[in-house]
């Protein structure tokens, strides 16, 4: 095979190659063209935006009173949305607060409000009321409610100031009656907003057992009661969990304070004499008896003796005369 034939040869390899190379790249530009069209006729459906849903921030027990950082809004798909869950945009957080779950909610489960009592509703105490407790108003002042700062939620210390009347005079006296009661309500009110000023209640309402509010009962007229407010970490509750101490009925107290304990001046009705100390104690002597000879022995070594004469002995003249004998009767001899 001569060289013209080779030339002639690879030049058509050459130009077959570049043939096939051109018609593959316009058929593929051929081919997006024809998929960008198809894409830009086919109609575009807008993603439905996520709404917010009113849901629970922290986790609500049965009877719980809600406060503003219990609730908290959540993105939510629209579809299959049931009519009975929160919207943003109708009703705000605010118009929740204070009122009483009838049921308990998980973290992050929406509010629903057939499950929540309003305040103001009928029934809206007694919802708060948690199963065998009952509810008793004590009379609260600027002094004895803590200048106002006690709110319903709070847990407070029951204080009983008396007077008490013994043979010896009367003592003043204040106990604590009740440990950790529950604060449901101050006058009316049930809730607390961030943002409010003190208010100065005229009553107060525990929530306690049937003993305990007899107990308070009674002391309503036995004295002035005072409210002390408990902290929210109070070491005596221990490193337990919170939403289980808030569920503990009020305890008993167990201390008291008398008078005489405030102030020294005055003196306790039971309080005796000290003894008398003896002269020994006084000159850090030692007094030795003999016998009718009396020894005192300084600390010091130094010893001094002298005798104590014995006790006089009665006259005899003036001595009582003792029983006489029984008189036997004479026997004949």
């Amino acid at each position: 095979m001569n060289s013209k034939r080779m030339g002639f040869l690879l030049l058509a390899v050459l130009v077959a190659g570049a043939t096939a190379f051109l018609a593959r790249a316009w058929l593929e530009a051929e081919r997006a063209a024809i998929v960008a069209q198809a894409v830009s006729q086919r109609p575009v459906t807008q993603a439905k935006p996520a709404i917010q849903v009113l849901v629970a921030r922290n986790a609500i027990r049965t009877g719980q009173i809600i406060k503003p950082d219990d609730l908290r809004w959540q993105p939510w798909p629209q579809g299959a949305l049931p009519p009975s869950y929160v919207v943003e945009g109708k009703r705000p957080i605010a118009d929740f607060v204070g009122a009483v779950a009838r049921s308990s909610f998980h973290v992050g489960e929406p509010i629903v409000e057939i499950e929540i009592v309003m305040p103001g509703s009928r029934g809206f105490l007694a919802a708060v009321l948690r199963a065998g407790m009952r509810a008793v108003s004590v009379p609260a002042t600027a002094t004895s409610a803590v200048s106002g700062f006690i709110y319903a939620g709070d847990r407070v210390d029951v204080l009983l100031t008396h007077v008490l009347t013994s043979p010896a005079g009367q003592l003043n006296a204040t106990e604590t009656i009740l440990r950790n009661a529950r604060v449901i309500a101050m006058d009316q009110k049930l809730d607390f907003t961030p943002g409010d000023k003190p208010d100065i209640a005229k009553t107060a309402t525990l929530e306690l057992t049937p003993k305990q509010t007899e107990i308070v009962t009674l002391a309503v007229k036995m004295g002035e009661l005072s409210l002390v407010l408990r902290s929210l970490q109070d070491p005596d509750e221990g490193e337990g969990d919170p939403a289980v101490a808030d569920q503990q009925p009020a305890e008993l107290g167990y201390s008291y304070t008398q008078d005489n304990q405030v102030s020294r001046l005055i003196k306790s009705p039971t309080a005796t004499e000290p003894p008398p100390v003896l002269e020994a104690a006084r000159s850090n002597a030692v007094i030795l008896l003999r016998g009718s000879t009396r020894t005192k022995q300084d600390l010091d070594g130094t010893i001094s003796a002298d005798s104590v004469p014995p006790p006089p002995m009665p006259p005899a003249d003036i001595a009582k005369p003792g029983p006489k004998p029984p008189t036997l009767p004479s026997v004949p001899r």
